[in-house]
């Protein structure tokens, strides 16, 4: 059973951190505490005087406490990949997968644009892109930067991303780049069990996340008109202005970060990818018309429910498999853990487009909504 990957799954019912209990209703407000001194540490030195963490990061060197942020969330994911690979490391895919997250993070969401920094210029991080990272197609920002990286940014953004999504699905970048995701992975991973899987927030999340990512277009189109006309139209300048900055207070701040990571210990690590990202819910409709799914064997199942407990998007998956059903979700992140977690092989991560062929073969039914 330990080569199938059944290690941590008793203990996860056990330890009181990992629950809703006491310990991890302190350990929410602990780090929406922390974010919120983080993302507003202005506010509160206007009224309290508070600079923490942009005293500590300059005593430590550092010009800015994002420097200083940038610097804990590697130290988060590293350790929180150390802890999931001790459960969960005897499949090469997830050494992979998290050497990868980490890897990335440290070289391109920290150490490359404190570099750039150093060296006078502008910092960047690839491992973002539009629309997650909104800014980046903003007429204002790409003027502040070289051209190569303006390729990049449009590329990557207009080009890749699509075509990487319906090739391979939306898991080589949610589980394999994104610094949210990686943080989900490692970090979140003590929770994972507590994402719900129930009707209601399944449709809640269709609605949330499909609506920030029509905002986030809708604010880019907004920033870009009113870069081309605002000087001859103050009013729209005013509305362009002012969306925008909602966006990046509602969406941004207490979305991404107070919320998204705040509640990890009370509703699992996927709470603003599974939400709120705009970048998973693009890329999630194109993977339903992509070639990526999960494939089920056929009267396999034996309804032991682990396939479910460990989706950290909250996605039933032993109905599908109870069902002999293929599937392909939106939702889905590819991470591999209800594949990991079956102690009898039944499910499989594919990438094809043979969906007729494969379901004449196995018989399977194919669910893509």
């Amino acid at each position: 059973m330990y080569l199938q990957g059944q290690n941590g799954l008793l203990s996860t019912f056990r330890e009181g951190w990992r629950t809703r209990g006491t310990l991890g209703i302190v350990f929410a407000l602990l780090l929406i505490a922390f974010y919120l001194l983080m993302y507003f540490e202005d506010w509160f030195a206007g009224r309290f005087g508070i600079r923490w963490f942009t005293q500590i990061a300059e005593s430590a060197g550092l010009s800015n406490r994002w420097y200083l942020y940038g610097f804990l969330y590697c130290v988060a994911m590293i350790g929180g990949g150390i802890y999931y690979l001790r459960r969960h490391g005897n499949s090469r895919y997830n050494q992979l997968r998290i050497a990868t997250n980490i890897g990335v993070q440290v070289m391109f969401g920290f150490s490359l644009p404190f570099f750039m920094h150093l060296m006078g210029q502008k910092d960047f991080y690839f491992s973002y892109i539009w629309p997650l990272k909104i800014e980046y197609l903003y007429p204002e920002t790409i003027a502040q930067y070289p051209f190569y990286i303006i390729m990049y940014s449009a590329v990557a953004s207009l080009l890749l991303m699509p075509i990487l999504a319906i090739t391979l699905g939306k898991r080589w970048y949610c589980s394999w780049i994104c610094g949210c995701g990686g943080l989900s992975n490692t970090f979140g991973d003590p929770w994972r069990h507590l994402t719900s899987k129930s009707t209601p927030s399944w449709r809640f999340e269709q609605v949330t996340v499909h609506t920030v990512m029509i905002l986030a277009v809708v604010s880019t189109g907004l920033v870009a008109f009113d870069f081309a006309i605002g000087k001859d139209y103050p009013a729209f300048h005013a509305v362009a202005f002012e969306f925008r900055g909602w966006y990046a207070f509602v969406v941004s701040a207490i979305l991404a970060g107070v919320v998204g990571v705040g509640l990890y210990p009370l509703f699992g690590p996927r709470v603003w990818c599974r939400n709120f990202c705009p970048m998973a819910a693009m890329l999630g409709l194109m993977q339903k018309i992509g070639r990526y799914r999960i494939t089920v064997k056929p009267d396999m199942c034996i309804s032991c429910g682990n396939c479910s407990t460990y989706c950290e998007m909250g996605i039933d998956v032993r109905s599908y498999a109870q069902s002999n059903q293929s599937f392909t979700r939106a939702s889905c992140v590819g991470c591999g853990m209800c594949a990991h977690m079956c102690p009898r092989g039944v499910l499989r991560l594919e990438n094809t487009w043979n969906k007729q062929k494969d379901k004449t073969r196995a018989g399977l039914p194919i669910v893509d909504f």
